[in-house]
């Protein structure tokens, strides 16, 4: 089979597109035929050889955590799903034709392989930073680079739960925040005083990681009330990085659930082959996304 993979830490030249042998599930495991991979920025973090405890690495190494595809072989001790049940889920080196996931859910009805591929991880972060920060219903919460996968999905579960969102991204994605329920604004010079003349800000989340972890602290009154995903530094300032995801079958039965009410959707920016994964981490790196990146198999 083909997987992308790579054998030292660096950009996005060190990724290869190589033969490998067929994963197996073991105990507790599926494997699915991939027919869409994720494309998350902790791909490339760990790509580059950034220190994150939740996400050990040993070289060679596959990309990818999340996927939606068929499912081929079922491991020991599984039950509730069968082979040609169409899932998505998250595993491990699912920029590949073949994965094992170790957490997974059934398609919702009318989704298609890539919509489905870009939820996973994105949804059980928005739920975990969601209750990690604290903000309740009727309370208001700043997103700070509200327009990328994680964000959307804060967008909608917080309205969700009758919390009010403020929202900040680039120009171009005004429209879309509004769109999904949030108080808009810009980055940029004087976005602290523009977020502020929207009201009181309850609590805060650093999407984006682009140094605004201060201006967070300052708006919310209380570092306990920040919440970062992006900035490893943010303990400096008494901010909580939440790196360590919680429990995934339970995020993605939540993310079921909303999307088959229609209270969650999450649009697919851009497409890319498993050849062109390292555009895909270069596009992925340099932000500004709206909605998800996936990787077609």
């Amino acid at each position: 089979m083909k997987r992308v993979s790579f054998a030292e830490f660096g950009g996005p030249d060190v990724l290869q597109l190589l033969d490998a042998e067929e994963p197996h599930a073991g105990p507790g495991q599926i494997r699915v035929a991939v027919r869409a991979a994720g494309v998350n920025p902790v791909d490339w973090r760990v790509r580059e050889g950034q220190v994150l405890g939740a996400h050990p690495t040993r070289l060679p190494s596959g990309v990818g955590l999340d996927a939606a595809g068929v499912v081929d072989e079922i491991g020991e001790g599984v039950k509730g799903v069968e082979v040609g049940d169409r899932v998505f889920g998250e595993g491990a080196s699912t920029y590949a034709e073949f994965a094992v996931l170790s957490a997974w859910a059934r398609m919702p009805e009318g989704l298609t392989f890539e919509e489905a591929a870009g939820y996973p991880s994105v949804v059980e972060t928005a739920l975990r930073v969601i209750r990690e920060v604290g903000v309740r219903p009727g309370q208001t919460l700043l997103v700070s680079g509200a327009s990328g996968g994680v964000g959307s999905a804060v967008l909608q579960v917080a309205r969700e739960r009758g919390i009010a969102v403020i929202g900040t991204a680039g120009a171009a994605n005004q429209d879309y925040l509004r769109d999904l329920g949030a108080r808009a604004t810009t980055y940029g010079e004087g976005w602290v005083e523009r977020v502020r003349q929207f009201g009181r800000v309850d609590a805060a989340l650093d999407l984006a990681g682009s140094g605004v972890i201060p201006e967070l602290v300052e708006l919310t009154g209380d570092p306990q009330r920040v919440v970062s995903i992006a900035d490893l530094g943010a303990p400096e300032f008494g901010v909580r990085f939440s790196g360590v995801a919680g429990s995934v079958p339970e995020a993605l039965a939540e993310a079921a659930a909303l999307i088959a009410r229609g209270k969650l959707h999450i649009p697919v920016e851009k497409s890319y082959t498993l050849a062109e994964a390292a555009a895909a981490h270069v596009d992925s790196r340099a932000g500004h996304t709206r909605g998800r990146r996936v990787i077609v198999v």
